[in-house]
């Protein structure tokens, strides 16, 4: 007997568990709904903001060993521009069967509350709040998921202004990442997702000088896998709720240790921008016979396995 990859994620009934990372194809409805075609599970929009923003300027990303490293600045036309795409792309996606995440950062916790109730007129089926993306610093100072406080301080103004589930993005370069999603669990998340992209830099050595304009930027892909692991599996036991757990997943088996290390959710980046939407056929096949060789026969029997036995 075949093994079922459908997945319950707050009540929303998904037909696999992979998730389009938000950055990741994002800024049209066609190419969303190509993914939700391709075999992804649900799709996440590219993070929208309080105003347009042309990111940084050109190198802004570069395909380096099986990963990505990028510094693209947030590009995005505005909350209130993203609006119509996200009903669009609704549009399609449900009439596919899938859910849409809709991810939006802002520059101040003040500002997170007004981007929500703007994003929240599209009725995407979760919010996704990015408070952790590492190429910003320069204009938006700390990430706000660099502490519990700050972290908790946007999680309680996104949640009293929607009703929407939200779900927040942590980052994996902080000290317990695990006191950081209870923190945000406290003041009404209802999902944590984890982690976005590794800060780091590429150096061309006959130049003298970073391969990227912004000089860092934030790595993903391959490389990251083990971070991303580590950063879901004290998640998974400080938290009760779901986890969307993204960074480095290329294949079914990496699906299978997410999904072990206590994810309910896996989300896939790098891997879609190197190889296409396409992927996602290919990912879903390898976990359902790995999931039916190894005797799992559905995503419940088999997450949270590698945590500690209490």
């Amino acid at each position: 007997m075949e093994a079922s990859l459908a997945a319950d994620f707050l009540g929303i009934q998904m037909k696999n568990p992979l998730v389009v990372a938000s950055g990741i194809l994002g800024t049209s409805a066609s190419v969303m709904e190509r993914c939700a075609r391709e075999g992804a599970g649900a799709v996440t929009s590219k993070s929208a903001g309080p105003e347009p923003r042309t990111g940084h300027a050109n190198p802004v990303t570069l395909a380096w060993n099986g990963g990505v490293i990028n510094a693209i600045g947030l590009t995005n036309p505005g909350c209130r521009e993203e609006v119509p795409l996200l009903r669009e792309t609704h549009r399609r996606l449900r009439a596919l069967g899938l859910p849409l995440f809709a991810s939006l950062f802002a520059p101040s916790v003040e500002a997170f509350g007004e981007v929500a109730r703007v994003i929240a007129e599209a009725e995407p089926d979760l919010i996704e709040v990015n408070i952790s993306c590492p190429n910003v610093g320069s204009e938006f100072g700390t990430p706000f998921s660099a502490t519990a406080k700050s972290a908790a301080e946007v999680t309680a103004v996104v949640r009293k202004a929607v009703k929407l589930p939200i779900s927040i993005k942590l980052a994996p370069n902080v000290p317990e990442i695990g006191r950081i999603a209870q923190a945000v669990v406290s003041e009404g998340a209802d999902a944590v997702t984890a982690i976005n992209t590794v800060p780091a830099m590429l150096i061309d050595a006959y130049a003298g000088k970073p391969v990227l304009k912004n000089a860092t930027g934030g790595l993903s892909g391959a490389a990251i896998k083990p971070v991303a692991l580590k950063a879901v599996w004290e998640i998974a036991q400080m938290v009760s709720v779901p986890i969307i757990g993204t960074g480095g997943i290329s294949c079914g088996l990496d699906a299978a240790e997410m999904i072990m290390a206590g994810a309910t959710l896996v989300g896939v980046g790098s891997a879609v921008a190197l190889e296409g939407p396409a992927v996602f056929s290919r990912i879903n096949r390898e976990l359902e016979a790995f999931m039916t060789q190894e005797g799992y026969p559905d995503l419940a029997s088999m997450r949270g396995k590698a945590l500690p036995q209490k």
